[in-house]
């Protein structure tokens, strides 16, 4: 080779390692607003709220079929398909599955979210997905309790909650994700859940939105280099979430479980992340908190990709604070009960509980707790100090339906002292948002203070009806603000 030609073969390296090097530095750690830009480009316009049918999500499925490869691999128990997308020629195999739970259904969004961003090309996203592509095998298994989903509920068609079956397999769910763990034998694993709204970061009034876990693989609760790589993934994703919702991520319970998938495929040698999605103020479709997961999963996928995640450190993970079940609607303060003539100041301690309605649901209030609620955090807080429990009537005359009354009325009534209204026309269980209790069928509401009550009363300064309780909603009666209740005709 001649010297010129030479020497422009090795212009042409230093070219061809710089750009390397610029790329590999441009994507070593991922911003927030280049994530977020992502998320709003490519969020699946088809869905909309978390309560989604197995039908509902065929046709997204179909319409990757030019860019995934699409595989049934088996059926739930009542016959619906359970279908895995797979992605990438890259070597680290990971794999993602959703809706394990059929109620928990945040990560599922995410994840067609995730399907548009990986499909599509020619723009500013192209070479973290080719970054994405050649180092990567990527296996999306969404909805794996289908049945669960048709009707929104935790366990599948034969009642049995799928995460406490990886050992016995009783379940042709357990079978078809413990096969595709198998065959595909992935390097890491994502499970991908929703918990409880009422977890919140230990011991802080601070919701867990976003809970994570690197899951035991033994009672020891021991640390190799497999749970080790899954503990490091987590600390790269914290530290992006706390940027989003500092203070709002809690570390999920690590006690070894051995029925659970999590748990063991763990154990079976493949590094495995829990995300558990939690709750956040006003975003009751939990819209906000699948951008999160989208973000935290895109983040996560660009570490094992460039193996950027052997920088953090297992004590940066075990740093994290754990979550607790400690928060409640609704706290109320030194409220004055009356018992064989003598009156006490107790806490009472609310929580709101949905039920399933078709597509939608309905609240049932409850009285969690009550005394000293100190160590409990209320989304809404009340001091009752000089106020005591009152009990409600029912109006004495019917409505023709739901429609003739309006929530003006329903407040003025309140403000007589009832708290309940009968209907003439409608059926036990129509739903209504209106802040008063609805009867039909019944002739009168249950009501009570004490444990497992369903909280109807008012909170009265001497005669005077200052606040009233409704199916666990705090109705300010001199100011009432407008909020959604959603409840149901008894």
């Amino acid at each position: 080779m001649k010297r010129n030609q030479f020497s422009l073969f090795l212009l042409f390296l230093v070219f061809i390692i710089g750009c390397k090097t610029a790329n590999e530095e441009k994507f070593e750690s991922l911003n927030t607003p280049f994530l977020e830009s992502a998320f709003e480009k490519f969020k699946e316009p088809a869905i909309t709220h978390r309560r989604f049918r197995h039908a509902d999500l065929q046709p997204l499925i179909q319409k990757h079929q030019n860019s995934f490869q699409i595989t049934e691999l088996g059926k739930s128990v009542e016959g619906r398909s359970i279908t895995s997308l797979d992605w990438g020629k890259g070597s680290t195999k990971v794999m993602l599955w959703s809706q394990m739970h059929g109620n928990e259904s945040t990560a599922t969004m995410a994840l067609f979210d995730l399907f548009n961003f990986l499909e599509a090309s020619g723009d500013e996203y192209d070479s973290l997905r080719n970054l994405l592509k050649t180092s990567l095998s990527l296996k999306f298994i969404p909805m794996i309790n289908p049945d669960g989903a048709e009707v929104f509920q935790r366990r599948n068609a034969l009642d049995i909650d799928l995460n406490r079956d990886a050992i016995s397999q009783i379940s042709p769910e357990a079978v078809i994700l413990k096969n595709a763990r198998d065959s595909f034998e992935p390097e890491f694993g994502f499970n991908l859940h929703d918990q409880q709204v009422y977890y919140n970061v230990v011991n802080t009034a601070k919701q867990a939105t976003i809970s994570v876990l690197a899951p035991a693989y033994n009672y020891e609760t021991e640390i190799n280099e497999v749970r080790g790589r899954a503990m490091k993934t987590i600390v790269g994703m914290n530290r992006l979430l706390q940027e989003l919702i500092p203070g709002q991520v809690g570390k999920y319970d690590d006690a070894f479980e051995p029925r659970a998938f999590g748990d063991n495929i763990q154990k079976w040698g493949t590094s495995t992340i829990l995300i558990e999605s939690g709750g956040y103020v006003g975003d009751a479709e939990k819209q906000y908190i699948r951008k999160l997961n989208f973000l935290i999963i895109l983040n996560a996928l660009h570490q094992i990709a460039t193996q950027s995640y052997e920088q953090h450190s297992i004590d940066e993970y075990f740093a994290i604070p754990d979550n607790d079940l400690q928060l409640v609607d609704l706290i109320i303060k030194e409220m004055q009960v009356e018992v064989e003539g003598k009156k006490f100041p107790v806490d009472l301690a609310i929580r709101r509980r949905e039920n399933n309605a078709d597509s939608t649901f309905y609240v049932t209030g409850n009285v969690e707790d009550l005394g000293d609620m100190q160590v409990y955090f209320g989304f809404e807080e009340i001091d009752a100090t000089g106020l005591s429990f009152k009990e409600g009537k029912v109006f004495e005359q019917e409505f023709e339906n739901l429609a003739a009354i309006s929530s003006e009325e329903a407040i003025e009534l309140l403000r007589q002292g009832y708290l309940g209204v009968k209907i003439k026309n409608g059926k036990p269980g129509d739903l209504h948002q209106l802040p008063i209790l609805i009867l039909q069928s019944k002739k009168d509401f249950n009501f009570g203070w004490k444990t497992g009550s369903s909280p109807n009363f008012f909170l009265a300064e001497g005669d005077l009806l200052k606040y009233a309780i409704v199916n666990g909603y705090l109705i300010d009666l001199e100011n009432p603000k407008e909020q959604v209740l959603k409840q149901r005709v008894f």
